[in-house]
């Protein structure tokens, strides 16, 4: 039964992101790159958050939460803040512009050569964390909740193999011969089935808990353990508490404002109305997140006796301990579209930046627009096997996944953000002065990160949290591009031009639901803080 109804669900998701693309001209490059520039704003917030949820974040949030409680929580609710930042003040001047990509934008406002080294970190980006990562947690939770070791009568890291490879191959299939429309529907349809059944882990969790009660078992949960849901993390914990003002402000606003994966449904909106209805209404939902993402961490530490010895395998543990067998089908197949929305939309979003900022700009000048998609999906087949090679080595990376990727994300996250933000406020800062920034920002943060920090660790010296060093290197990146541009300033300044490629008349309803969403975040907080 199990089978058959993870089968019907994942080829009912199919079904229906083919018979919605058939008209979408996938020949060209709006087309295929922004789904002819047709999306709505549910389908941008169901493609919004179906992106970002998937099994490193599920199984490695919730391995946080296991060790760490409450304070993981700021990576799911800090980023509807970042979502109102980017409604409001980045998507207009991105649609404005007409782009497809981040680097477009940059190449407006600088320069080519900063489009060039902008597209390289994103592409570097994915290929060796996002792409891999999402595929190594994906194979691993899935092999740790259905057994397939077992099944495939393989050890762990063999069976690991197996499954990375199916998720690439499916996945891959989506996004290169599908293009964004057939990623955005698939993922709008996999986001409703991942509320449902992500949901229900922490329903039967705290039923569990509470003999069939969910209520009885939060409050037993609550008062058995109540260090767990103290919201303001401390010096050692993975989020303290004033990191949400540095690094913590630096990776939600990239990530739901900068980075091409995520923001390139919003781009495909078919005015900026659309664009921005879709951020709102992921932002609102993103404040649930946490039920998903954080209790379930929580729950399992109180069913196991806090008795894991690997946090990253809490979630597993605790879905096949708790979710009775006739659901295990359909959870297996939400899970899958969940693993397959984040590594085919890192996927397609690679494609676009190969097929519009290298290939058309630097192999093939003269390129149509059946040659620059080619050439995209070519580069996408390489990428994807290159991932699908280099995923199973992730077994058993030291620290957790999640915190992994964090980590290594903020190599490309801080320069990128701090070159747009100016970009979009100064009119007088330099290509030269952001190429500067970003060289300066990529050495300091890896040389810190993987070299200084050893050492301070075997010395025993002080080494500020990974997040606090981000929101040092990013105030730095800013002082080099005002300190650069002021040295030799451009001739003009720069003004953006509207190519009128879509509306953008703002969404009446804008302000109010914006701050609506922001009062909630803050809201929270205070309620949490012990």
């Amino acid at each position: 039964m199990g089978i058959i109804s993870f089968v019907g669900f994942t080829l009912l998701v199919a079904i229906i992101a083919y018979l919605s693309t058939r008209k979408t001209n996938e020949k060209s490059s709006d087309g295929y790159f922004l789904g002819g520039r047709s999306l709505t704003g549910p389908v941008i917030a169901g493609s919004l958050l179906l992106t970002n949820l998937s099994t490193e974040q599920i199984v490695g949030m919730n391995g946080v939460s296991f060790a760490d409680g409450l304070p993981i929580i700021a990576y799911e609710v800090l980023a509807a803040i970042a979502m109102v930042f980017t409604a409001f003040i980045l998507l207009p001047k991105y649609l404005k512009g007409g782009i497809a990509t981040i680097p477009q934008f940059l190449e407006n406002r600088y320069n080519k050569s900063t489009k060039t080294i902008v597209s390289l970190l994103f592409l570097l980006g994915y290929a060796i964390s996002m792409l891999p990562t999402v595929l190594y947690s994906g194979a691993l939770a899935i092999n740790t909740m259905f057994d397939i070791p077992e099944a495939l009568g393989m050890g762990p890291e063999q069976a690991l193999w197996v499954t990375v490879w199916a998720i690439g191959i499916i996945g891959s299939v989506y996004a290169i011969f599908g293009g964004l429309k057939a990623v955005a529907v698939s993922d709008s349809i996999n986001a409703v089935g991942l509320i449902v059944g992500g949901s229900l882990i922490p329903i039967f969790g705290l039923m569990y808990i509470g003999d069939g009660n969910v209520f009885t078992g939060l409050n037993t949960l609550t008062t058995e353990l109540p260090e767990k849901f103290d919201i303001i993390g401390g010096p050692e914990s993975s989020v303290p508490f004033w990191t949400l003002f540095t690094g913590m402000i630096i990776v939600n606003f990239y990530y739901w404002g900068t980075n091409q994966a995520i923001i390139q449904r919003a781009l495909g909106a078919k005015n900026l109305k659309e664009g921005q209805k879709g951020l709102l209404i992921a932002a609102f939902l993103k404040i649930l997140g946490p039920i998903i993402v954080v209790l379930p961490g929580i729950i399992a530490f109180y069913i196991f006796n806090g008795d894991i010895a690997n946090a990253d395998e809490a979630y597993p543990m605790l879905v096949k301990k708790v979710l009775p067998a006739a659901f295990i089908g359909f959870f297996a197949a939400v899970l899958f579209g969940a693993i397959l929305s984040s590594f085919n939309s890192a996927l397609n979003s690679s494609v676009t930046l190969f097929g519009l900022d290298f290939y058309k700009q630097y192999i093939n000048k003269d390129a149509s627009e059946v040659k620059i998609v080619k050439a995209g999906k070519i580069f996408g087949i390489l990428l994807a096997l290159f991932s699908m090679a280099i995923a199973p080595l992730l077994y058993g990376v030291q620290g957790g996944i999640f915190t992994y990727l964090q980590e290594l994300n903020g190599t490309h996250s801080v320069p990128i953000l701090a070159i747009i933000i100016v970009g979009v406020f100064s009119k007088k800062v330099t290509a030269k002065g952001a190429n500067l920034a970003i060289l300066f920002s990529v050495v300091t943060y890896l040389i810190a990160l993987f070299v200084v920090r050893p050492i301070s660790i075997e010395n025993g010296t002080f080494f500020p949290h990974f997040l606090h060093l981000m929101g040092m290197i990013f105030v730095l990146a800013l002082v080099i591009m005002f300190a650069v541009s002021a040295i030799k300033p451009r001739e003009t300044d720069y003004v953006q031009e509207y190519t009128k490629q879509v509306d953008i008349t703002n969404w009446k309803y804008l302000k109010p639901v914006g701050f609506i969403v922001c009062g909630l975040v803050v809201a929270l907080y205070i309620y949490f803080a012990n």
